[in-house]
């Protein structure tokens, strides 16, 4: 059976090709330390533990779900923003509850994107960007960032920024680390202004290191073509819950749900009553969070200075972003460290053309396994 034209230009995501990968050199007895991926080891909280048991008792359980989701996330995620990031959200209209926020990039995708709609992307970034522009039939362009961080139009041609529909950031970065401030997301909300851009702001990592976490509905200046992906991946551990939200102004939401609703039939109870008690969770639990992630992020720095790569400034988030040795290949590195030293991290080419001479470090690893790979690296031997 032919495949369809749309996948001719998709690949199968790395990280699935990888994996499997992995998963045989360890079945043949290679002790890999896998540095790649960012889903968290730690635990989530006690609290989600809990709300998911004591959701199965509850009537109805097992039945279909709201489309929209139940009342009382909605109104979870709405305390949440409210307490944390200052922004005032209407849980009925304003917030769409997800099975993540990866489901999210296409539900968003599939409701503004026509053919030939192009697309603006950040250099390095997200892949899964490109990927489902590419799935919907739009084009993807890619911007790169300036010295902070920010969208750099420069080297776009106007006849394409005129094709421009949507506008994806992502801040706190992936894979580089960057923050911005209120002045950031102002340039921002500038430029999707000039141009008429729908910008959405993928946002899950505001918590990671970083002692400021915003959310771009705080800086939109009365701007309406707005909308915000978030999930509790990180934050709360719950990478394999699957549980996010998608928010912003209703019209656009409307349309969203018009893509989700022909897609899926509502996401388990148990995980939305999990997703209430972890999203009530008070500011300490981010502080002990944090506290891990630092001890890691040390660790690491120690592990990257050992292979003589330079680390990037001014990061946070759960990632060490690094620069590979002038003339040094990021895939070639990262096949070389996975064969020398049976340790696995991700090749910055993955994340766009800007990313080719780095590689990414995951600090989802113990402090011991960290320690592992750092003997490795020092005493050339596993």
């Amino acid at each position: 059976m032919r495949e369809a034209k749309r996948l001719k230009h998709v690949s199968e995501y790395y990280f699935s090709k990888k994996l499997k990968e992995i998963k045989g050199l360890t079945a043949a007895g290679s002790p890999i330390i896998n540095m790649g991926i960012g889903s968290p080891d730690l635990e989530a909280p006690s609290s989600a533990i809990g709300g998911l048991i004591e959701a199965l008792s509850e009537k109805g359980v097992h039945q279909y779900q709201s489309y929209i989701g139940r009342d009382e996330l909605r109104d979870a995620f709405a305390r949440f923003y409210k307490t944390h990031y200052e922004v005032t959200l209407d849980p009925t209209n304003e917030i769409l509850p997800l099975s993540g926020s990866k489901e999210g990039i296409f539900h968003i995708s599939m409701a503004f994107l026509n053919a030939k709609d192009v697309v603006l992307i950040p250099n390095p970034g997200y892949p899964t960007y490109e990927s489902v522009a590419r799935l919907v039939g739009a084009r993807a362009v890619f911007y790169p960032l300036d010295e902070k961080g920010l969208p750099d139009f420069s080297a776009i041609d106007e006849k394409l920024l005129e094709r421009a529909v949507l506008m994806w950031v992502n801040y706190p970065h992936m894979p580089t680390g960057i923050t911005i401030g209120p002045d950031g997301f102002k340039h921002i909300i500038n430029l999707a202004k000039k141009h008429d851009l729908l910008v959405v702001n993928d946002n899950p990592y505001s918590f990671i290191g970083n002692d400021n976490p915003t959310s771009i509905l705080a800086h939109a200046q009365g701007y309406k073509n707005i909308l915000e992906l978030n999930s509790l991946s990180k934050v709360f551990n719950m990478a394999g819950w699957r549980v996010g939200a998608v928010v912003g102004p209703k019209a656009l939401l409307q349309s969203v749900l018009k893509v989700k609703s022909n897609i899926d039939s509502g996401m388990f109870f148990g995980v939305q009553r999990a997703a209430v008690k972890a999203l009530a969770e008070p500011k300490s639990w981010f502080v002990q969070l944090n506290e891990v992630y630092m001890q890691r992020r040390k660790l690491v720095e120690v592990l990257v200075r050992a292979l003589n790569l330079e680390i990037e400034p001014g990061q946070t988030g759960m990632f060490v972003w690094c620069k590979l040795p002038k003339g040094v290949k990021s895939e070639a590195f990262a096949d070389k460290l996975l064969s020398e030293y049976a340790l696995f991290c991700a090749p910055g080419f993955i994340f766009g053309s800007e990313g080719k001479h780095h590689v990414r470090f995951s600090l989802c690893v113990t402090a011991d396994q960290i320690e592992k790979a750092i003997t490795r690296v020092k005493t050339k031997k596993l």
